[in-house]
């Protein structure tokens, strides 16, 4: 993991600690060992691919979440809300980095099929166990912190041009009107560390850790 961070007192890394825990932790490595292999340092490209897959698992769980409390006749403490918004956030993502980057159609049959093969799979980790689903989650945001903390840097060596933001993420970020794709990458990278934080603490309920 990456010692990059957005504030001194965000940890970067939740070690994990049981089984469940190891396999969401192995998973999340074993997809960016792909990523990595795939993309290389081409951040646009390998964020528009990503984002694709990080906008799912807020509307599987929200959806899996609204059904739960459905069947219970049970409040859901605001879970449903929060993993509905976290969806709408990751898919501003995509929009976004689509802008930037102009996917290639090949890139547009990778989104197609990534999210074909991980929404069915995240759909049946999250009914199976819906607490490894929030930790691979959190460790999947604690990667992309790391990636977009890199690309960062990459923008201030001068490795990736510093394009003009898009109007769209000048709109959903407040940004100024003059922003750069470096106010991008910082806003996008605070959401995926707030992310991160949620989705790593839903977990630690679910499993009883205060």
């Amino acid at each position: 993991m990456g010692t990059l961070r957005l504030q001194a007192d965000h940890p970067v890394h939740v070690p994990p600690r049981d089984i469940s825990d190891r396999i969401a932790y192995g998973f999340t490595r074993f997809l960016r060992f792909i990523a990595d292999r795939f993309f290389a340092r081409r951040y646009g490209h390998r964020a528009v691919v990503l984002e694709t897959v990080a906008a799912v698992p807020g509307m599987v769980g929200g959806l899996l979440q609204h059904l739960k409390s459905l069947r219970l006749i049970k409040d859901d403490n605001g879970w449903i809300r929060q993993l509905l918004d976290e969806a709408e956030n990751e898919r501003m993502h995509l929009m976004t980095f689509i802008e930037i980057a102009k996917p290639s159609m090949f890139e547009r049959v990778v989104i197609c099929m990534t999210q074909l093969v991980f929404y069915n799979l995240y759909f049946f980790i999250y009914l199976l166990s819906p607490k490894t689903a929030h930790r691979i989650v959190g460790y999947f945001e604690e990667e992309a912190v790391y990636s977009y903390s890199e690309y960062l840097n990459g923008i201030d060596k001068g490795t990736y041009e510093n394009v003009p933001a898009p109007a769209l993420a000048i709109r959903y970020w407040n940004l100024p009107a003059d922003a750069r794709l470096r106010d991008v990458v910082i806003a996008v990278r605070a959401d995926e560390a707030g992310h991160r934080d949620v989705n790593h603490a839903f977990a630690d309920q679910l499993c009883g850790v205060r």
